[in-house]
């Protein structure tokens, strides 16, 4: 009798899960089975019903989720028990798994399925959908830009879903929730600095900076034709020295963002600020912060006296006109001139840039969000509010992270500015500025190479 060598070098069948390597699909390629209707079992969940409504619903929606990870198992195999040539797989068992659940991973039996074909293990579009950890990330990142530390995370982070099923979660501790925090933030950041900019039409941008530690991060926010405020951008540096601006400003324009029109650029005084943006914009209109000319003017004199020097500002900068308001605060000047020289220097100095929108005749309720930087400082003010419980800054990344983070919040609370309806006269006075300036620049060119 002839006997038959056995190949020991052979293994078992090996079942490829391919499908746990792609990308998560989204809910309308997974084709979910929805059946028409649920039975929930009453009895598993009575004891759920002593420790409130929520706690109900989790043990009524673990259910339900069971049922139509069964439906999609039966679309795809047939009935069990009865023979479809038309199936597209075959029934592979059960295993543990895992659902997302009220910001916790809780455990689950989860189906399996093969490919007719040999091929490796399918997809059960149910599973699929509810064990995604996506919304433990957004929900990380929500909790804790609201004020909620990782410490306190599972016990005032998250909603009540039974004491069962809280003792059976997973994915709570410090550690995950940082983890998935970081992650995150990293996503944010990285979707703020690669957004495209291209069709973004900007008639305003705005400039500043904002601490974390010891870390500095220097933004920047946008304001449409159409009102909207856009945040753009930020990077890191010790100061807003002119190379940390320009890098700034280049990474919007390599982004799109058009940098040969007229455009209204706001920034508190700092002139390494002003130097920067003419370096990368062609026609920049600069409008310096009226709040912090008075505030650093204020801050060079007595108490009683910068109080009515700050008061008197403020008056001239609403003045009916340009004119007249820099007559106001030329006069206040030669006051302080004797008394108090650097007082009066540092009024002098960038005054004509501090009356930019009054000369462009800017109707009162746009000048009001123009004539100073508090629309950016009120972005990074949001900012530096969800970040009021970190204590240690360990490097610039994480300053970046949280203030990417920050930015991006504050940008679903913004609103049209006020007087956005001005926009379009406002594009029309910087275009006719830019244009005289030129004609002005050209002319005296042309003067010049005459007398030589």
């Amino acid at each position: 009798m002839l006997g038959v060598r056995q190949d020991t070098n052979k293994k078992g069948t090996a079942v490829t899960n391919n499908y746990q390597k792609n990308a998560p699909k989204t809910t309308a390629e997974l084709r979910l089975a929805l059946p028409d209707t649920v039975s929930v079992a009453m009895a598993e969940i009575a004891e759920n019903m002593q420790e409130g409504l929520l706690a109900l619903a989790v043990g009524a929606g673990l259910q339900v989720m069971t049922a139509l990870m069964e439906a999609d198992v039966i679309a795809a195999c047939g009935p069990k028990g009865k023979h479809d040539p038309a199936r597209e797989a075959v029934r592979h068992g059960h295993e543990k798994g895992s659902a997302t659940l009220g910001g916790r991973r809780v455990s689950v039996e989860r189906p399996r399925i093969r490919a007719v074909d040999g091929s490796g293990e399918l997809p059960v579009p149910a599973y699929e959908l509810f064990s995604s950890t996506e919304i433990l990330g957004r929900m990380a990142m929500q909790k804790m830009l609201a004020g909620v530390s990782t410490r306190r995370y599972p016990t005032v982070g998250l909603e009540p879903v039974g004491v069962k099923t809280e003792q059976a979660a997973r994915s709570v501790s410090r550690s995950a929730i940082s983890r998935r925090f970081v992650a995150a933030t990293e996503t944010a950041l990285a979707q703020l600095l690669a957004a495209p900019l291209a069709e973004l039409d900007l008639v305003a941008l705005m400039i500043d900076g904002i601490n974390f530690g010891e870390h500095l991060c220097v933004c920047a926010l946008g304001i449409g034709i159409d009102g909207i405020k856009h945040p753009l951008a930020l990077v890191e540096g010790d100061t807003e020295n002119t190379t940390v601006v320009k890098d700034l400003l280049t990474g919007l324009r390599d982004r799109g963002l058009d940098t040969t029109r007229p455009i209204l650029v706001g920034i508190d005084g700092a002139k390494a600020l002003t130097a920067a943006v003419k370096r990368v914009f062609d026609h920049p209109v600069i409008q310096r912060c009226q709040i912090h000319k008075v505030r650093n003017v204020e801050d060079r004199l007595p108490k009683d006296l910068g109080k009515t020097v700050a008061k008197r500002m403020r008056k001239a900068y609403h003045a009916e006109s340009a004119l007249a308001a820099e007559a106001q605060l030329e006069g206040l000047a030669r006051e302080l001139d004797k008394t108090h020289p650097g007082a009066a220097a540092s009024l002098r100095e960038g005054m004509a840039e501090t009356l930019t929108v009054q000369r462009l005749g800017v109707p009162p309720t746009l000048a009001r969000t123009l004539r100073s930087t508090n629309a950016i400082e009120s972005m990074n003010s949001i900012a530096r509010d969800h970040s009021r419980n970190v204590k240690n800054w360990q490097s610039g990344n994480m300053a970046l992270r949280w203030c990417a983070a920050g930015m991006a919040e504050a940008g679903k609370q913004f609103r049209r500015v006020n007087g956005h309806l001005h926009l379009a006269s406002l594009r029309r006075a910087l275009d006719e500025r830019v244009a005289a300036e030129t004609v002005s620049a050209t002319r005296q060119n042309d003067t010049v190479t005459v007398a030589a």
